[in-house]
């Protein structure tokens, strides 16, 4: 309490409460209960074991902050009209990543998106979009394990993840975490645990009398194959069926996706040919993707308005105030969105 002596230390207890308290008659016994007991009575890395889940137990990711705008107003610095300015966290917390994988077109997007943050942004966050990243997470990895669904980009996502915090657990003391080193090591576990859910993931056999792909004429399958942008998709695909096996080896389909995603130069780099002078299309696709990044292909992403410096999805919209809208939207790639916070 502050006098004009200075400073004074107080005690806890005034004299109001300790004469209320004093019609109680509480002992130790009933204050302390088995639990407690249990507790003092264990060995120290027991304890430690049970601190740590309790602190997990605080930082409950099941607890998530909503807000009722689904966009966020973009700015680097202070000016008369707004002071301070937007956090990656903050523009985490007011975007709606968690109704927004419930999406087929965002799914891809948002899983992206959480993977750049996982490989480089982790420690930027504050502790409420800590929470909203890992419950957003496990909401993915429920999703998966129901649906079956894009097991592989999981897959992809949760070993970044998992590399990036065992760096931090290692380096603590090096690098500022926002909560308890217990925390990051409970979330370490659990992104271990949903590793090994996802590794034994068993793909059910789905038994249907309607229409298959088996069904379909060849000149429909090679179209499909030709719409798919990710060479392990092809891959993949072809082990559905010999047909769709034998049609995933076709040259000209590899050597479309190499152009896609890659440039001549790059092509020439990284040449390789087969024993009779050819070129080898499929193995200079997966060649060059490891040297060049792919181009990303998805059906719904977030978009900037240039005119409001308002980040937003589009189909939830935002009070812009341009004579035409439309013409000031661009598209927001994760990078992207990764860059717009960075300072």
């Amino acid at each position: 309490m502050k006098t004009e002596d200075g400073w004074k230390r107080c005690d806890a207890w005034s004299q109001e409460l300790e004469g209320e308290n004093s019609h109680c008659d509480i002992g130790p016994g009933i204050i302390l209960n088995s639990e407690d007991e249990e507790i003092f009575s264990n060995e120290e890395h027991e304890y430690a074991s049970k601190k740590r889940k309790k602190d997990h137990f605080r930082n409950d990711t099941n607890t998530q902050c909503f807000y009722r705008e689904n966009w966020i107003y973009v700015h680097k610095e202070s000016t008369r009209e707004r002071h301070g300015y937007c956090t990656l966290g903050e523009a985490f917390n007011r975007l709606d990543f968690s109704s927004a994988i419930q999406d087929i077109r965002r799914f891809n997007y948002v899983v992206r998106l959480l993977q750049l943050i996982a490989k480089s942004q982790l420690t930027s966050l504050s502790g409420v979009a800590q929470k909203n990243y890992f419950n957003i997470l496990d909401k993915i990895v429920q999703k998966v394990l129901g649906d079956h669904q894009n097991p592989r980009l999981i897959k992809d996502l949760l070993q970044d993840l998992s590399s990036t915090l065992c760096i931090l657990i290692r380096g603590v003391g090096k690098s500022v975490l926002v909560g308890n080193i217990n925390i990051w090591i409970c979330r370490l576990e659990t992104v271990l645990r949903w590793q090994q859910q996802l590794q034994n993931l068993q793909m059910t056999e789905q038994v249907d009398s309607g229409l298959t792909l088996s069904d379909l004429p060849v000149h429909m399958l090679s179209n499909i194959l030709y719409r798919l942008s990710d060479g392990w998709d092809i891959v993949t695909l072809g082990q559905v069926t010999p047909t769709l096996s034998a049609l995933s080896e076709d040259r000209q389909l590899w050597k479309k996706l190499c152009q896609y995603h890659f440039g001549e130069k790059q092509f020439c780099r990284h040449l390789i040919l087969s024993e009779k002078g050819h070129v080898e299309w499929k193995l200079m696709y997966f060649a060059l993707q490891k040297h060049y990044p792919t181009k990303e292909q998805y059906g719904d992403t977030l978009h900037f308005c240039r005119h409001c410096s308002i980040l937003f999805w589009k189909d939830s919209g935002h009070p812009c105030t341009a004579a035409d809208p439309d013409s000031c939207f661009t598209p927001v790639s994760p990078q992207h969105f990764i860059d717009l916070f960075k300072y």
